[in-house]
């Protein structure tokens, strides 16, 4: 039985080492933070029945899973820029993609696993192969160790991937600007009133603000522009008031009860330009390495990143305890799924940025809501709508 390797203590990189686990596959993680603590996780993710729940069912999770679940965050609302609702889609409970804290997910996939399992601090300087599919890898600390079969989880801008492709990710043209409110209830109530329960989308021209109410009443903002790289650089988010204000002015006739998200943010805002590998990459098999979740397909966000990197783990996983003694045979199944999916995944997610962004938005993302609904009301009422999250 070959042990596997992994590089990244992500999602992805923990539900492969949950299930292997699981199989009696001797796993080890490689994470470059210092510990589960090291940063804050993110906001929320809303884990799909098809993709996401399947890997953790698989991981044998879906109890833990159901436990964090945010009530009432499948709620979306669609706003223009004076803040009128355009659309409006309630959490009734039934739906297919209920929203958890990331860093929740990820303490219990860390919590699933043997002590021992992620070896914190342990920051990849250099990949080699040795041959036979074999690699040897180099940490910053000096250390050295070896792959039997290795896995690249470690994100966009992933150390392993060179080993398989000379690709890299390229600026999509896009911008997040990330922020928070919090006590918004009580002490921003119009800006609360606007967010509604659950999602809430302003698309515009060029711009967009982008926001989900979290426990704890918080507001959590993605502020979206069309801006080259350059633009932003001259920003000096080391000032926060400069950073409002600059922002503000791009948003300037807008209702205050949305760009209070901006100019009320009770945290410096941090700077998230976003990027992606090309549609559709590929690459010829490899001896004894493969890549999942952003590593192998990063594209801009669309609710769909956390799934896959979930269904590339479990699917991956799946395929070694099935090819036991031929882990060449296990990383070419894996693959040839995992290129499909991804290139299709990609597609939409592109599709679904243009659509916040365009000269017709908000127009464009009211009528792909619309004919959601009509589709889903078609089908069944327990479908929820395809969403779009940061």
């Amino acid at each position: 039985m070959v042990p596997v390797t992994i590089i990244g203590a992500g999602l992805g990189g923990l539900v492969l080492a949950r299930i292997l686990h699981l199989h009696g596959v001797p796993v080890t993680v490689y994470e470059a933070e210092l510990s589960p603590d090291a940063r804050l996780q993110g906001g929320l993710l809303d884990i799909h029945a098809n993709d996401g729940q399947v890997a953790l069912a698989a991981a044998g999770l879906t109890e833990a899973f159901r436990a964090i679940v945010h009530q009432g965050g499948e709620a979306t609302r669609l706003l223009d820029a004076a803040g009128t609702v355009l659309f409006e889609d309630a959490d009734d409970g039934t739906g297919g993609r209920p929203e958890v804290p990331r860093g929740e997910l990820r303490r219990i996939l860390l919590d699933s696993l043997p002590v021992g399992s992620v070896e914190w601090g342990r920051r990849l300087a250099a990949v080699a192969p040795l041959g036979a599919g074999r690699h040897q890898l180099t940490f910053e600390d000096g250390s050295v160790s070896t792959s039997d079969l290795l896995v690249g989880a470690d994100g966009a801008w992933s150390k392993i991937r060179p080993l398989l492709s000379n690709a890299v990710p390229a600026y999509t043209g896009v911008s997040f600007i990330e922020t928070w409110l919090h006590d918004v209830d009580t002490c921003h109530p119009a800006t609360a009133r606007a967010a509604g329960t659950g999602g809430l989308m302003v698309p515009a021209s060029g711009k967009g603000i982008f926001a989900h109410r979290e426990s704890g009443a918080v507001l959590h903002a993605y502020i979206a522009l069309a801006r080259p790289v350059d633009w932003f650089a001259s920003m000096d988010f080391g000032n926060p008031t400069v950073v409002r204000t600059r922002l503000a002015a791009e948003f300037e006739g807008w209702s205050p009860a949305l760009t209070a998200l901006i100019t009320e943010a009770d945290t410096p805002a941090v700077f998230r330009p976003l990027y992606s590998l090309p549609t559709g990459l590929s690459w010829p098999r490899v001896p004894g390495v493969t890549l999942i979740g952003d590593a192998a397909h990063l594209a801009p966000p669309a609710g769909e990143g956390a799934n896959l990197a979930l269904l590339d783990g479990a699917e991956l996983a799946a395929a070694v305890v099935a090819h036991r003694n031929d882990p060449e045979a296990a990383l070419a199944a894996y693959e040839r799924a995992m290129f499909a999916r991804a290139a299709t995944s990609a597609s939409d997610a592109h599709r679904m940025l243009e659509l916040m962004i365009d000269e017709q938005a908000p127009l464009g993302m009211l009528d792909f809501f619309n004919n959601a609904v009509a589709h889903r009301d078609a089908r069944s009422a327990s479908t929820r709508l395809p969403d779009w999250e940061a």
